[in-house]
């Protein structure tokens, strides 16, 4: 059976914006989903959420397909980089950045800037995943496209999508559907 795994973002929760619909459009095509709540989500730890995702994942194949959403994104990454395991089927990232705008409060600039000065080994990664996907909003308030774009392409061949009004595909942000990332697994 394949399986998908959903990793939230930054503050983010199993059932926000868009995963309850990917979740369940999923199922009815025959996917197991799994969502895990990812510990201290309002302030993300690195060594946190890679043994999140350790103890979660297990072992993985080309049956295995990960979905991550803006910090989650990078979970899914440094998970990959230390993992021993075969190729996963693919990586799709939606609003993944190793850079931010200035965000909005000291504490928020502290924690995103340990997980922007924590280098991650991209060659390692690169080997991880059959296919790699990123997924950006033209008018994103926290991703900037410029620097994430260049760094997701050239550093993993991701196939780069640019959605229209988007911002930061929240569900803060009215996005409960998210089509385009159905579409790529199916053709995975």
């Amino acid at each position: 059976m394949k399986k998908v795994f959903l990793i939230h973002g930054w503050g983010g929760y199993p059932e926000e914006g868009w995963f309850p619909w990917l979740k369940a459009s999923l199922e009815k095509e025959g996917f197991e989903v799994l969502v895990p709540e990812m510990p201290d989500t309002n302030n993300p730890q690195i060594d946190k959420w890679i043994d999140c995702l350790q103890k979660i994942v297990g072992s993985f194949d080309q049956d295995v397909y990960f979905v991550g959403h803006s910090i989650g994104c990078q979970a899914i990454l440094r998970f990959l980089e230390i993992s021993e395991n075969e190729k996963s089927g693919g990586v799709i990232m939606v609003a993944p950045w190793i850079k931010l705008f200035e965000l909005e409060t000291a504490e928020e600039n502290k924690i995103a800037a340990r997980w922007e000065k924590s280098p991650i080994d991209f060659e390692k990664v690169k080997n991880k995943a059959e296919r790699f996907f990123a997924i950006f909003s033209d008018n994103d308030p926290c991703v900037p496209l410029e620097g994430n774009i260049e760094t997701f392409r050239e550093k993993l061949g991701a196939e780069i999508i640019i959605e229209k009004n988007k911002r930061h595909f929240a569900g803060d942000d009215g996005i409960c559907e998210l089509p385009v990332v159905l579409d790529i697994i199916r053709k995975l």
